[in-house]
C-alpha cells in the first residue's frame, strides 16, 4: 500500500482500487449499499424515462406535422371575400414557377352530411383533380383499396387511374367502417346549401359510389374526409368554374415565410396567403410547451437520485473516517482522498446513466411492439386514435437530444459527489484518531 501511495499522479491505481472497494459493501455497511442501489436505479429510470418521453414527444410532433402538412399544404391561398377563385389554372401555373414551390393544387371544399342506412356523420368534402390526388403521398400507400382497374389487369396494384371519370368518391377507412361501406357501396351526401325554391334554400342531396378507400393513419382525416373529382365538386357545391382555394407545397416548409412575399406578388391584393405556421401556431406551441414541461418534471427523477448519491456518500465518509485518517498519515494527499470519493459517487452516476441510455433507446425503438403487447395483455386500447389522432404511438429518437439528456445526468451525478468528497478531504486525521 505504501508503494501505491507513493504514486501521486491524479487518478492513480490506488485511488481506483479504494473507490471500487468502497462500492462493495460489507455487512455493517449494508444500509449505505442500499442507498447506492436506489441511487443507481433512480438515475437509470430517470435517464430512460426522459429519453422515451422526449422520443415520443418528438414522434408526435413529426407525425402530426407530416400528416397535417401532407393534407393542408404549406400555404393556402383564398380570395379575400371567400368567393370562388376564377382562372385558377393560370394562377396555379404562375405559382408553380416560383423558386422553392413544389406543387400548387387547386380544390373545391365544403362541409356536408354523409348518410347511410347505418349512420349519419359530418364530413369534409374536397374536390380535386386526379393528377393532384395521385401526388398526395400519405394517401397513396399500401393500405389504399380501389375499384378502379385497367381492363385486363385485375391483379395490378390499386391505383387512382380513372378517378376523374369514375363519378365516384374516395373515403377514409374510419368513415367506411362507421357506415359499413365497401368498394362499390353507395353513400348519400347532403350539402346544406342547395338550389333556391319557393320555400327557401333546399339542401342538395346526391348519391355517390365509393370507388376508393384510403387509410392515412390520422383519425381526423380517416374518419371525416371525402375526395371527389374536381368537376363533380364544382357542380355539387355550385362554385361555377372556380375553386375554393389553392394549396402550395414547398421544398422547405420551415422557411415558408420567406416565400410569402413572392406568392403575394403573383396573386395580387385580392387574395390572402395563410401559412401552415399561422394555421397551427397554437397547436405546435402547445406541443413545445408540453415537451419542455415534461422534460423539467421528469428531470426531477435524476435530481432526486443525485441527492441519494450525496446522502450515501456523506454516510460513507463518516463510516470511513478512520480509514481516511490512516491514509492521510501514510502520505495520501487531500486531493487523492477527494478523488477517491469522487470516483465512488461518479461510478454510480456513470453506471446508472449508461444503463438508462440502453434501456431508454431499446424501449423507444420498440415502443410500437410494446404498445401492442400491453393492449393484448390488458384487453384495452392504451392509445385511442379518437383522442390522439394517430393510430399508433410514435417515437422519434433525436441523437443530439439523447446526448443532452446523458450529459445532464452525468453533470448532476458528478456535481452530487463534490461536497461529500470535499468533506472527506477536509477531515482532520488527528481528530479522527483521537479516541482510537
Amino acid at each position: 500500500m505504501a508503494k501505491m501511495l507513493s504514486d501521486t499522479r491524479p487518478f492513480a491505481r490506488f485511488e481506483w482500487m479504494l473507490a471500487m472497494r468502497y462500492l462493495r459493501s460489507k455487512r455493517r455497511e449494508g444500509f449505505i449499499s442500499v442507498i447506492s442501489i436506489f441511487s443507481f436505479l433512480g438515475i437509470t429510470l430517470g435517464v430512460a424515462t426522459l429519453i422515451v418521453v422526449m422520443a415520443v414527444m418528438n414522434g408526435f410532433r413529426t407525425e402530426l406535422l407530416d400528416k397535417i402538412l401532407g393534407f393542408g399544404g404549406h400555404a393556402t391561398i383564398v380570395a379575400n371575400d371567400r368567393s370562388p377563385i376564377a382562372g385558377f389554372d393560370d394562377m396555379t401555373s404562375r405559382l408553380s414557377k416560383i423558386a422553392g414551390v413544389r406543387l400548387a393544387i387547386p380544390y373545391v371544399e365544403g362541409q356536408a352530411l354523409a348518410s347511410s342506412s347505418y349512420n349519419n356523420t359530418g364530413v369534409l368534402v374536397r374536390g380535386i383533380r386526379e393528377a393532384d390526388l395521385k401526388r398526395i403521398s400519405g394517401l397513396n400507400n399500401d393500405k389504399l383499396a380501389t375499384a378502379i382497374h385497367n381492363p385486363g389487369t385485375p391483379d395490378q396494384r390499386p391505383s387512382l387511374d380513372g378517378f376523374e371519370k369514375s363519378n365516384g368518391i374516395a373515403v377514409g377507412r374510419g368513415l367506411a367502417d362507421h357506415h359499413l361501406l365497401g368498394l362499390g357501396s353507395t353513400l348519400t351526401i347532403v350539402a346544406p346549401e342547395g338550389p333556391d325554391t319557393v320555400l327557401g334554400n333546399a339542401p342538395r342531396i346526391r348519391d355517390f359510389t365509393v370507388v376508393a378507400i384510403f387509410e392515412i393513419g390520422m383519425s381526423i382525416y380517416d374518419d371525416g374526409l371525402i375526395y371527389m373529382p374536381l368537376a363533380d365538386a364544382q357542380e355539387y357545391f355550385s362554385s361555377e368554374e372556380g375553386v375554393s382555394a389553392i394549396d402550395l407545397t414547398v421544398d422547405r416548409p420551415e422557411h415558408i415565410a420567406g416565400i410569402v412575399p413572392q406568392i403575394s406578388d403573383v396573386i395580387g391584393p385580392s387574395y390572402t396567403v395563410t401559412t401552415w405556421q399561422q394555421r397551427n401556431q397554437t397547436f405546435f406551441t402547445a406541443l413545445a410547451v408540453e415537451r419542455n414541461v415534461m422534460f423539467l418534471i421528469l428531470a426531477l427523477i435524476i435530481l432526486v437520485a443525485a441527492f441519494n448519491v450525496i446522502s450515501g456518500l456523506i454516510m460513507l465518509v463518516k463510516d470511513k473516517s478512520h480509514d481516511i485518517a490512516i491514509l492521510r498519515t501514510m502520505g495520501a494527499t487531500r486531493s487523492a482522498v477527494q478523488r477517491v470519493f469522487f470516483m465512488t459517487g461518479a461510478a454510480i452516476g456513470v453506471a446508472g446513466t449508461i444503463a438508462g441510455l440502453i434501456l431508454g433507446v431499446l424501449f423507444a425503438a420498440n415502443i410500437a411492439h410494446l404498445q401492442r403487447w400491453v393492449e393484448a395483455a390488458t384487453g384495452t386500447n392504451v392509445f385511442p386514435r379518437e383522442l390522439y389522432y394517430l393510430t399508433q404511438l410514435p417515437a422519434d429518437l433525436d441523437s443530439s437530444q439523447t446526448a443532452w439528456v446523458v450529459g445532464m445526468a452525468l453533470v448532476l451525478s458528478f456535481s452530487a459527489t463534490l461536497y461529500p468528497s470535499w468533506r472527506a478531504a477536509r477531515l482532520d486525521p488527528v481528530e479522527a484518531l483521537r479516541y482510537e
